[in-house]
């Protein structure tokens, strides 16, 4: 990551930059190039999940990206076209501001169609990343032609085996599990976590975060004797390979808790809940997506247990968080709310 002297070092830059738009010479132009290829540094080294602390951080640069993605996008190299954009990109969808992610997504994808020649790795990139945008909005039909277009790029522009291409599989599969489509998942995921091991090696976050898509396949089919080891070995690969302060951790945590309250084994779902609850809080902030869920999941296990007066404020907080952040239609917003429902349903029976 750019550290603090980084930054300081592209506040200079900045600064530079913005006097050099006042005269026309041959060194503003250098400027100009300097300056973006700065941005585009800096947008290089934001993840695809980045943290509140390190949003906090990036939040002076947000409007530069945008000068540079808006109007200075001739001074960027073919190489870093789509960079500005998915740094911009990612700066709001990391915050779970889908609808502001949206259109740098788009701009993205029109800008490196404009640009360069169809078969192109960046447009296949791009093409991924508008889709993942959608699936994450629940627009389903929106996100296939694009996943399945990304992947027949990429299998022709890198070939068979190539990570991107893994990438590409492990998506379309998680689309068609969202959708659930699992006969058609099944297949896609194996061959991601296969092309993973043998391209990057068995210890690596890709080969985790299938590990887990496998497993929350599994889960949700009900074969649960399947499930516990490969969410025990994701989670495992996650805290050797990320640190215990990673967002992919609380997911993993989320999922093996998610396991042990199917089969009721309340005890020691708890503790894994609150964990995930607890480190999605403190890495995404309070307003994420993923707490809302993290948050409902743990309503449902109070819920279960009979727990009403621990479980309502739960959903409560979990809703009102969807509502603003996601919009009232999300599959995530309904499902809390018919959550909610049901729950006030079950308390009024109780106290009839």
């Amino acid at each position: 990551m750019v550290d603090a002297e980084g930054f300081y070092t592209f506040n200079n830059l900045i600064r530079e930059f913005l006097q050099a738009k006042l005269v026309t010479s041959e060194q503003a132009n250098d400027f100009r190039q300097a300056f973006a290829a700065g941005m585009v540094e800096v947008a290089q080294q934001i993840p695809e999940y980045p943290t509140r602390e390190l949003i906090e951080l990036l939040t002076i640069y947000r409007p530069h990206l945008q000068e540079v993605a808006e109007n200075l996008i001739d001074a960027v190299s073919d190489e870093d076209l789509i960079w500005a954009f998915v740094g911009l990109a990612r700066f709001y969808k990391g915050q779970g501001l889908y609808a502001l992610a949206e259109p740098w997504y788009q701009g993205c994808l029109l800008t490196v169609q404009a640009r360069l020649v169809q078969d192109h790795p960046n447009v296949a990139t791009s093409l991924n990343n508008l889709a993942g945008l959608y699936e994450s909005q629940g627009r389903y039909s929106d996100a296939e032609p694009l996943f399945l277009e990304a992947l027949e790029l990429r299998k022709r522009l890198l070939g068979q085996d190539h990570p991107d291409v893994a990438t590409s599989l492990n998506n379309l599969a998680e689309l068609y599990k969202s959708q659930g489509r699992y006969s058609d998942a099944e297949p896609l995921y194996k061959q991601a976590l296969e092309l993973y091991k043998r391209l990057l090696g068995q210890d690596h976050p890709n080969v985790a975060t299938s590990l887990n898509n496998l497993a929350t396949l599994y889960f949700w089919q009900g074969r649960y004797s399947d499930v516990e080891p490969l969410y025990k070995q994701a989670l495992e690969l996650c805290k050797r390979l990320l640190g215990k302060d990673h967002p992919n951790v609380a997911t993993s945590l989320n999922n093996l808790a998610a396991l042990y309250y199917s089969q009721r084994r309340f005890q020691e779902a708890e503790p894994l809940y609150l964990e995930a609850l607890e480190l999605r809080k403190r890495l995404l902030g309070q307003d994420h997506p993923n707490v809302a869920s993290s948050l409902n999941n743990l309503a449902a296990l109070y819920y279960s247990q009979g727990c009403f007066q621990e479980a309502e404020p739960l959903y409560l907080e979990a809703l009102e968080i969807c509502d603003r952040v996601l919009g009232s239609n999300h599959p995530l917003t309904v499902t809390i709310r018919e959550n909610l429902a049901s729950l006030r349903n079950q308390m009024r029976d109780r106290n009839s």
